[in-house]
């Protein structure tokens, strides 16, 4: 069946703990010596580029799609047959942003920041909008080692919150892809999505699991990974913890990240971590955000209240 013409039930969406950055799993596991995220990251750089220079993916097919062609993305080496293939580092549908990272997010103390380079592919442009860090996505993935050995994947559609806790490359990669258009209904109580965005997202291991794989997969520490992608639909806004604020709104810093900005994490219990996209009260001053804000007569955003004029809003301000 062509993915372009999928019938999927919509309102089946699976909740999934793939792509999650946590490390449970077994207690026996290999205890791999600490290293560096600056030197790691220099590694995974390295690997990274060597793979997209010696591999193409099947871009002929995207450019005249086959009658039976499922928008599927392979990736093969280049040699013999393939030799004259156009390396995927050099496909103009190959893009990248660097994204800064912090070694605490996989609990260490050492202070460490690090610039680090995403490489995407759009393979396929989709005729929708792009979602945002912040929204809940409809789309399918696969996850694989370089050397193709898949790792986890969703075959039929699911929906993410793209902060819901998965690994930052892959989230900030989604967030660069159109949607499709639909859902359209088939006729036989299904929908299909039309003209999505089919792409890949090239994730070094400091945007990924870094040292603290979960333990029960095959990803060893310090592993680069891949995400393949299809991107159908999303929610425009997403109020993940209907504060009644979009939770794009929440990431104070403008950094891409969600989940470091925490408004009131000196004062939260010392065993609870709400960042505010997740927090409905985002002071912690015994009055929920959504009746500190400004809505409108059908509860949708409006904007902030600064009642006492010190330049804070309400909602973060709780001495207001």
């Amino acid at each position: 069946m062509k993915r372009n013409k999928l019938s999927i039930f919509f309102l089946l969406v699976i909740v999934v703990y793939s792509c999650r950055n946590d490390d449970d799993g077994l207690l026996d596991a290999e205890v791999v010596p600490p290293r560096t995220m600056a030197e790691v990251a220099i590694e995974d750089d390295a690997e990274i580029r060597a793979f997209l220079q010696t591999h193409f993916y099947n871009y002929e097919d995207f450019e005249n799609p086959p009658a039976d062609f499922d928008f599927e993305i392979e990736f093969d080496t280049i040699a013999g047959d393939n030799a004259d293939k156009t390396p995927i580092l050099d496909r103009p549908e190959l893009k990248s942003v660097v994204i800064r990272e912090a070694s605490s997010t996989f609990g260490r103390d050492d202070g460490e920041e690090v610039d680090h380079t995403l490489y995407y592919l759009e393979a396929r442009l989709g005729v929708g909008e792009s979602p945002t860090i912040a929204d809940n996505v409809v789309l399918q993935y696969e996850g694989t080692l370089f050397d193709g050995t898949p790792f986890d994947g969703q075959n039929t559609p699911l929906n993410q919150y793209l902060s819901g806790g998965l690994i930052r490359g892959y989230s900030n990669g989604v967030e660069k892809f159109n949607a499709g258009s639909g859902p359209f209904e088939n006729g036989d109580g299904t929908v299909r999505f039309d003209d999505f965005g089919v792409g890949a997202i090239f994730i070094p291991s400091g945007l990924g699991y870094f040292s603290r794989p979960p333990q029960v997969s095959i990803i060893d520490p310090y592993t680069p990974v891949i995400f393949k992608i299809a991107v159908f639909s999303f929610e425009k806004d997403t109020d993940f913890d209907g504060d009644g604020i979009p939770s794009i709104l929440e990431d104070l810093d403008g950094d891409g990240n969600l989940n470091n900005d925490n408004t009131d994490a000196d004062t939260e219990p010392i065993s609870v971590f709400l960042p505010n996209h997740n927090d409905t009260d985002d002071d912690q001053d015994g009055i929920l955000t959504i009746d500190e804000i400004e809505l409108d007569a059908d509860g949708n955003f409006v904007g902030f209240r600064d009642t006492d004029g010190d330049g804070i809003h309400d909602h973060l301000d709780n001495d207001n």
